[in-house]
């Protein structure tokens, strides 16, 4: 935990809340000017009185907070939704999640919220997944409720209903990039309301919205949050679930993949990151050798302090790491191990950088495994 940071009281009253509500909502406040406002001005109530001054300091003219009977009507629409408004600094928020530097200030929860304490496991993939990508996803999910951990997933079509199937009755968690309230896609509806009934669906989102392509990064940033590790089922070489995977270890959690035939299209992102250095699974004892069984809930402990240290791979660290490979590499092949070599870094912080850069298009392998920067 950073000490240099204050700590971060959550809010204790219902005014409290919509107070925080109108700081996040108000115009150019994200979560890092959030959190920067917080430690500045200790209350959402004095940051709210500050905002005009400071934008106007920075050369925005006429800025105005946003008001107070626009987060009223989101946190009654919430209410209404059976929503609960869960704050960074209170027991109920989840432990991994706050370790971020990135952590939402507070979730949307709808459903049973005791969840968010216990153990988590993030299993993902492809929304064309195939018959046998989808069976193995149902089966690990349903192993890994048996074994005491939560499955985590984004109630996307394909893998994610899957593996929100599998672990219904063991107890599961859908992160939305809608509102919580917004049911998407529309043909997951019925496994929604049983999330809501028997597992937790959470989103950082407001009440109401509908996804956008941007508010999917966003939200896989907190699927993979919230766990200690993160399965790949199935992935393209270009896909989002290896942006998950890239997050998760930016976040410094476990990758895992499910590897699949090389002349599927799906198993091509699977099978590269295998490739590079995560651990292949067969099933859930390959999984449980990685990450261990789920420890006692009782003797777990939640973080009080919003302002956390970053997970020691954090995203400064990767992000060097990142321009150091590519400044090294050039157009005329070299080997891993020379890279390796050059960089002086641990050879499974490179190998997994390397995976990610690959699948941005970056970085390519030439014949003989060698490697180049993208012509």
């Amino acid at each position: 935990m950073n000490s240099s940071y204050p700590t971060l009281t959550p809010p204790l009253s219902e005014e409290n809340r919509i107070s925080w509500l109108r700081l996040l909502r108000s115009r150019r406040v994200g979560v890092s000017t959030f959190f920067k406002l917080m430690r500045e001005h200790g209350t959402a109530e004095a940051c709210l009185e500050a905002l005009p001054a400071l934008a106007s300091a920075s050369g925005v003219k006429s800025y105005q907070v946003c008001p107070r009977n626009t987060a009223l009507a989101e946190y009654r629409a919430a209410q209404a939704a059976g929503a609960t408004m869960v704050c960074i600094g209170e027991p109920a928020y989840p432990a991994e999640l706050a370790m971020l530097a990135d952590a939402p200030p507070f979730l949307w929860c709808i459903g049973d919220t005791a969840l968010l304490q216990r153990p988590m496991v993030a299993l993902i993939g492809a929304r064309n997944a195939s018959s046998l990508g989808a069976r193995m996803a149902q089966k690990l999910a349903h192993d890994l409720s048996d074994a005491g951990y939560v499955v985590v997933s984004g109630l996307a079509r394909g893998i994610d209903t899957a593996a929100h199937v599998g672990a219904l009755d063991g107890g599961t968690i859908a992160v939305q990039a809608s509102g919580v309230d917004v049911v998407y896609p529309r043909e997951n509806a019925d496994l929604a309301h049983k999330i809501g009934r028997q597992g937790l669906r959470v989103s950082e989102g407001p009440m109401g919205i509908q996804p956008q392509s941007r508010h999917f990064p966003q939200r896989n940033r907190i699927v993979s949050g919230l766990c200690r590790a993160t399965i790949v089922v199935e992935a393209a070489s270009k896909s989002g679930s290896l942006i998950t995977a890239r997050t998760a270890l930016d976040q410094g959690r476990d990758v895992l993949a499910v590897p699949g035939h090389p002349f599927d299209a799906r198993a091509s992102g699977t099978n590269m990151l295998i490739r590079d250095g995560a651990p292949l699974v067969r099933g859930i004892d390959d999984i449980l050798e990685v990450i261990g069984a789920a420890p006692d809930i009782a003797a777990a402990t939640v973080p009080q302090n919003g302002f956390s240290e970053p997970a020691p791979r954090g995203l400064r660290v990767m992000a060097a790491l990142h321009s150091q490979i590519l400044s090294r590499l050039s157009p005329s092949p070299v080997s891993e191990d020379q890279l390796i070599r050059d960089l002086d870094a641990p050879a499974s912080a490179v190998s997994s950088e390397l995976v990610l850069l690959e699948a941005d298009g970056q970085v390519e392998r030439a014949p003989g495994g060698l490697l180049c920067v993208s012509k």
